[in-house]
């Protein structure tokens, strides 16, 4: 279990892009699980869409990445306070199932598939209520900062 204080040193993003609020679950070089509550308060919700909030698509991706960065971190034992961040190097086979709106928990799941030399691929999806709302694989890069 990792709450927010213990987030924030594995992640350099703050509000209003810190799109994990727990980690529940995580086994170095393999999985890592974890939630976003997502909230009617969110700023994204203004403009997407007014009188239909729906969270964006790319945000449920960099919401995984996030989770998966935190992953690859803690696989290698490194933090970025050690002058490396995980970019978001790219995502493929992302499907969308349904729409995740305010009040939902997006619950992540990120298996690590491989990695080598900075480079990690990982397997994840997102739920809400037990149903898969988004796939991706997902790329990330660690890189010195």
């Amino acid at each position: 279990m990792m709450g927010i204080d213990e987030i924030l040193e594995y992640l350099p993003h703050r509000y209003p892009f810190l799109l994990v609020d727990r980690v529940t679950e995580v086994e170095k070089g393999k999985s890592i699980k974890g939630y976003k509550n997502v909230s009617v308060n969110e700023p994204f919700f203004q403009g997407h869409f007014p009188n239909n909030p729906i969270m964006p698509g790319v945000l449920i991706i960099e919401a995984m990445a996030q989770l998966s960065g935190i992953l690859g971190f803690v696989t290698v034992g490194r933090k970025p306070a050690d002058g490396v961040v995980q970019y978001l190097a790219g995502s493929s086979k992302a499907r969308f199932k349904r729409p995740v709106l305010p009040g939902d928990q997006l619950c992540m799941e990120s298996e690590l598939i491989s990695g080598k030399r900075g480079i990690y691929k990982f397997e994840c999806r997102a739920l809400v209520d037990g149903d898969v709302v988004c796939v991706a694989e997902i790329l990330t890069a660690e890189r010195e900062v």
